[in-house]
């Protein structure tokens, strides 16, 4: 399948900075909030018994070391803290994507309707709900997509020298190609595009897909910004789907140049 390539090319990072405009549009966000408020109130669930536990893991310790070692606390504590909201925030970001999975093509489809004024007539709640299992059968084809190449990778911080020097290089790469997977497959997936056509059309953009996919994964780090950044990359990848790859599906014989 062809892509399209507008005279006025966007680079990734603009598709995502994009989104930062798109959700405070009034029509989109509903949309944005349902997800955002799904994950502060389990975030903040976790976080709450997390910070208890981690009370009484320090309880312990100061039991253990000696007193005039306590002042430790004023630097342990956070440390401990940010270390924990930084491990959090990716174990988040993983678990979201598969709670709401059906929101966000939902929030897809409406940005993708208020950038071309056209209704994608894809039905209301009780077809959402219907649609279910094969939403969530797009996630599972991610994971399987994911997983064994993410255990290739974390090897490779074990081999000495060589692969310790390139591992961290090679997993940055492979996080922002498989951050461009997660987001482009929202709008992707609401045409029923399937999942090998859509890798292909990121491969034909590589710039504009690792680029979005470094942008995402780079405030994915920033803790407490991390909550905003799946609302903002769907909407940052929906426009990047209107501009780049939106008429080639609708017209198969638009050539990429």
């Amino acid at each position: 399948m062809a892509v399209t390539s507008p005279s006025n090319r966007k680079s990734g990072v603009n598709y995502f900075l994009e989104g930062f405009a798109l959700i405070k549009q009034p029509g989109l966000r509903t949309f944005v909030f349902i997800p955002l408020m799904i994950n502060l109130l389990l975030f903040s669930a976790v976080m709450y018994f997390a910070v208890g536990k981690l009370g009484d893991l320090f309880t312990w310790m100061n039991g253990e070391i000696p007193d005039y070692l306590t002042w430790l606390n004023f630097f342990l504590w956070p440390l401990a803290v940010l270390t924990m909201l930084v491990v959090m925030s990716f174990i988040f970001s993983s678990v979201m994507n598969w709670l709401a999975a059906p929101f966000n093509g939902l929030l897809a489809e409406k940005v993708e309707q208020h950038l071309t004024g056209k209704n994608l007539n894809t039905g209301g709640a009780v077809d959402l709900i219907k649609d279910l299992p094969r939403i969530m059968g797009r996630e599972w084809i991610k994971l399987k997509y994911y997983l064994p190449r993410a255990l290739i990778f974390l090897i490779l911080f074990w081999v000495p020298v060589i692969g310790q020097t390139a591992a961290p290089i090679l997993w940055f790469l492979f996080t922002a190609w498989m951050m461009a997977i997660q987001y482009c497959d929202y709008p992707f997936d609401n045409h029923k595009v399937p999942f090998d056509d859509m890798k292909f059309a990121l491969r034909n953009t590589k710039g504009t897909s690792f680029s979005f996919g470094a942008s995402v994964t780079l405030f994915s780090m920033i803790p407490i910004v991390n909550f905003i950044v799946m609302p903002v990359a769907i909407c940052g990848a929906t426009s990047m789907w209107v501009e780049r790859y939106r008429d080639a599906y609708k017209n198969p014989s638009v050539a990429a140049d």
